[in-house]
Formats: C-alpha cells, structure tokens, sequence
C-alpha cells in the first residue's frame, strides 16, 4: 500500500507526491492530518481553516471518485504526529509514504522525525516539491549559493526557468470502483475539534473555482495589472492568494497558464503580463528565503541587527489598528475588511504594515500575528516576507527613511474613496473632497462618531527614522 501525504497541496492536478504515488498497480490511499492546537499555535485563522477543511471534503470526494480513499486523522500537535502516522501505516499495511515538501521549519523538523519514525518499519518516505515552480536550493548565485536580494534572484529564476523547463502532472485516472465518501459536516469529532465548518460563501472551493478564477483575471485583467493592481475598488488582482495557499492550485499552473493566454513567457517590464509572473516570482522568492533562513520561521528578522530596534507593544495602540479606529481612513478601511472578509488587497497589506511600524512604531511580529490569525490566504513566508519588508527589517526592504504617507497612499490609490466609505461606515455620506482628511468636515457637522488621527504622520515618520539610525551609532 502507498500513501499520500495531502498537506499545503489540496488538488488532483499538478501534485507530484499524488502522481508518482499512483505510478503502478499498487494500491493507493491518501491522509489529511487536523491539528487544531497546532493551527491555533501557528495563529491559523479560522476562517483559513475552514476554507482548508472545505477543500478536504470536496478532494475526499474527487479521490473516493477514483477509487482513492482518503483518511482522516486528528493529532493534536506535529510532536505526535509520528507516532500517529506509523501507526495508520502498521494499521494499512502502508509500504511507502509520499509528500509534497513543507518550507516552514517546525514542518520540515516533523517531516524529519516522520522520517525516522517509518525507517524503524521499514517504510520508505519519498518527497517532492510541489509548492514552488523550482524548488528551493535550484536558483543559485554563480558561487553556488541561494539568493538574499530579490532582483538578481528574479533574472536566474526566469534563466532558470527557460533553460529547464517545468511538468504539469497530470491528475491520476480512476485506480478502481468508486468508494463513498462522508462528509466532514457528519464528523462529530471534526466539529468538535474546530467548531462550525460552513464555508464563506465569498471564497468557494475546488480545483474548477481555482482555474475559473485564474482564467477570468487572464482573460480579463493580466495586461492591464502593472495599471490597475494597486487601486482595492477595482478587482484588478487575480484574488488567487488563499488557493494558492492552500494548494488548490499551484504556481506551476499559474505560469503555464499566463504562457497559454500570452503565447509567450514574458520577461521583462516591457512585455504584457510581466508585472504579475513578477510577484509570482517574488512568492518563489520568500518561501526560498524560509529555507534559507529557517531563523525568518522564529520570529527573527532577516537584518540581525535590527533586533535591537526599540520597538513599541502598546496594547492600545496595537487594539486601535487592529479593530480599525486609527483615524486614517484607508488604513481603517484595510483592517475592517479584514476583518470581515478575511482578505485585504496588496497595496493595503504594505500600507497598513507601514503604518503599525513606521507610525505607530509597534513591532512587526505583533501585526504579522495578527494578519495570520484573521487571513484565508495566510501564508508564513509571503506574509513574514511582506511585514518584514514594511518593517525595514528584511530582504529587500524599502529604505528606513521611506515611510509611506497613509494620507497620500489613500488619495493616490482611492482617489474618490469608494474603498473607504465602502468599509468605514461612518464617512458614507462624507463628500470625496474630505474623505482622506474628513476631521475638519465631521467638525462642522457637530459630528464625533469617527476617531481623530491617533498619531502626527510627520511627527511619527521623524521617530521612525531616528529608530533606525540609532542602530548607526
């Protein structure tokens, strides 16, 4: 009997542990581990959760389909994991174990010990890379070491890429008569593990809704996104992220499809389609960073020396920006749609980080906690890598002297503040001359029903500067 791993990689198609798994006659079987308090260690949002649990039930269903049963299991933290896994193995009769390879450091070390655990059985562990285009160690400078610097890392990706190539693997064909499938809805210790599993309505599953949406932003909004991707009332992003993240699709077929609709492979800011394959690229680029540099799994900054910045965790400053009573309407905008929805778009990501860092000098690790604890497309090393990038305190970091204006990002990327008094209730009515400083208007309207400005940006921005300086010295 072999055995697939199912972890980060929740799809049929392009999953090369799934593939090489039902290479042969021998019969195959599939595991997905729930670990809730180990989700809830690693700050995993519930609505993440859910989504991801969503997409169980659909893939356990698609394998039954194939004649694939899918087995669940619940261990509480990966220390158990082993233990647990070479017991189904004993159980199954399971030969040989395949998985598609974790980046984070707590999931290579329970790899590890999985690994070590199933040799004493004699079961053979087989891993591959299904969450990268290259796998991480591939894309080297021309000493033969990884990249730290994004742009030169980005030029010998696409080399790289062009030079080898990548597989789109297949999903695999029935392997037998159909099984049944119970639903994880039926699975009283599943609910009582994570509470109620109802999915957003606003985020369906499956592999179809994954390449429906990848088509639709390819037909209708790749080459027009180096315009249109920073403003949040246009949809002019691909809304991918918590697919990705969960493996219902997988970069590779993000590309090949961008190669399909274009014809071509773009390479440079000249060429149509460029600018999203780019931060693709730069998803590849943090998750090789996280191998790299497994300290970026525990809570260190990428720059050691910033360590020693005096960072603030006020808990009132930090509830403020959390709950969106920040007086800076965009920035109050990006956290209540977070809030409720889950998602944020990008540019809001860099603002609101900038923000909680360089005006409100809280440090990073509290807002990257909390970006996990509420995103459906929370991700350790896109997530780590953006906040450390806002912080000053990472690879290819903005300069510690560019401090993002929340007032000017807000009337450059929502000039009529359509995104603003869409989630910030209280300005709805404001006209949009006022809608990025609205305090003087709600004056004269005898109105206090939206916070003043908790900071003076320039007052705030001066400090910043003076923090990061003062590691000169």
């Amino acid at each position: 009997m072999k055995l697939v791993w199912l972890r980060n990689d929740l799809r049929l198609a392009d999953n090369p542990a799934l593939r090489h798994a039902c290479a042969g006659d021998e019969p195959v079987a599939a595991l997905f581990i729930i670990s809730p308090t180990q989700w809830r260690q690693h700050k995993m949002a519930p609505i993440r959760q859910r989504f991801m649990l969503a997409q169980v039930d659909v893939l356990g269903r698609e394998l039954a389909a194939l004649g694939i049963p899918l087995h669940l299991l619940r261990v509480e933290t990966f220390a158990e994991v082993p233990a647990a896994l070479a017991d189904l193995c004993r159980e199954q009769g399971v030969t040989q174990l395949y998985a598609n390879q974790a980046i984070e450091i707590d999931e290579q070390r329970r790899d590890h010990a999985v690994s070590t655990a199933l040799a004493e059985q004699a079961v053979s562990c087989h891993w591959f890379n299904g969450c990268c285009v290259l796998p991480p160690g591939r894309v080297l400078t021309g000493s033969g070491e990884m990249f730290k610097v994004f742009t030169p890392f980005s030029r010998a990706w696409l080399k790289a890429l062009d030079e080898e190539g990548f597989v789109i693997h297949r999903a695999p064909a029935p392997r037998g008569e159909p099984l049944p499938w119970h639903p994880l809805a039926e699975r009283a210790w599943v609910d009582e593990a994570l509470g109620e599993l109802t999915a957003d309505a606003r985020w369906p599953v499956g592999e179809v809704e994954a390449r429906r949406r990848l088509n639709d932003f390819l037909e209708q909004a790749v080459l027009d996104y180096g315009e249109t991707r920073d403003f949040p009332a246009i949809a002019g992003t691909s809304v991918l992220s918590p697919y990705l993240a969960a493996g219902i699709i997988s970069p590779r077929q993000c590309v090949a499809a961008l190669q399909q609709r274009l014809g071509y492979r773009p390479q440079s800011k000249a060429q149509p389609g460029f600018v999203w394959l780019n931060e693709l690229v730069w998803r590849e680029f943090y998750r090789h960073l996280l191998v790299l540099i497994p300290t970026l799994s525990m809570n260190r900054p990428f720059k050691p020396e910033t360590a020693d910045l005096p960072w603030s965790w006020d808990p009132d400053a930090f509830a403020a920006w959390c709950e969106g009573h920040t007086g800076y309407p965009i920035v109050d905008a990006a956290m209540r749609c977070l809030n409720a929805t889950g998602w944020m778009h990008n540019r809001l990501r860099m603002i609101v980080a900038s923000f909680l860092t360089k005006d409100l000098h809280i440090h990073w690790r509290l807002g990257e906690d909390y970006f996990m604890s509420r995103l459906i497309d929370g991700d350790l090393a896109a997530n780590n890598g953006g906040w450390q990038w806002a912080a000053g305190t990472g690879a290819d970091a903005a300069p510690y002297f560019r401090v993002f204006n929340p007032t000017t990002q807000g009337q450059r990327f929502d000039p009529q503040g359509e995104f603003i008094r869409t989630w910030v209730t209280e300005l709805a009515d404001i006209p949009a001359a006022y809608v990025h400083q609205p305090h003087d208007w709600l004056r004269l309207k005898g109105r206090q029903d939206y916070p003043a400005p908790m900071v003076d940006h320039a007052v705030a921005r001066v400090r910043a500067i003076e923090m990061f300086r003062s590691l000169e010295k």
